[in-house]
């Protein structure tokens, strides 16, 4: 990779023989490494380990979750905040498990509306309960730093499945929960 570096940087027309550039491709190399390590990691495995069974019925709400990751159409950073709901049916997961999935899938190349439905589809098919939500609500620097170059604009994702995409009622109250009637990122 760091040969691949090296060429991009003669191919911007720089000099990667520079000072301030002689350890760049290295460093490239090890920040790509990090900011795409989820796909060697396993969500199915992390989950598994965190499953109890428990006879709780309500909504368990994990909200206000950082959120960085890159778009795979610019490799350019989006990040926000992301927000999990779901209802139980016999089984919960460790709560420092969704944290953990939600990294996982973000840290690889992404599309916002992807990365929603993964984290949803990987809690409902872990643990099978009532309902699962999530909504994310991030700002994308391929909007801010070209193209459009609108600074204020952010997305909104969500997912809902089961009783949140079943019942208003549920979704009503899981959004008012994560303040959907505010913009969490302003």
């Amino acid at each position: 990779m760091q040969k691949l570096f090296k060429d991009f940087l003669v191919k911007l027309g720089e000099d990667p023989e520079r000072e301030g550039l002689q350890r760049t491709p290295e460093r490239m190399e090890q920040a790509y490494h990090f900011l795409t390590s989820g796909y060697r990691e396993d969500v199915k495995e992390i989950l598994e380990a965190a499953v109890f069974h428990e006879k709780y019925d309500e909504m368990v709400v994990v909200k206000d979750v950082d959120v960085y990751s890159l778009c795979e159409h610019h490799l350019l950073p989006f990040f926000g905040k992301c927000h999990v709901a779901y209802i139980p049916d016999g089984k919960i997961i460790g709560l420092s498990k969704i944290p953990r999935i939600i990294e996982v899938f973000s840290r690889r190349l992404q599309v916002q509306e992807r990365l929603t439905t993964e984290i949803s589809t990987a809690i409902a098919e872990t643990i099978r309960p009532k309902g699962v939500a999530v909504v994310i609500e991030a700002f994308h620097l391929c909007m801010r730093m070209r193209g459009v170059e609108n600074q204020s604009a952010f997305a909104i994702t969500s997912s809902m499945k089961g009783i949140f995409r079943q019942e208003e009622k549920t979704r009503l109250e899981f959004l008012h929960l994560i303040g959907g009637e505010r913009n969490v990122l302003r």
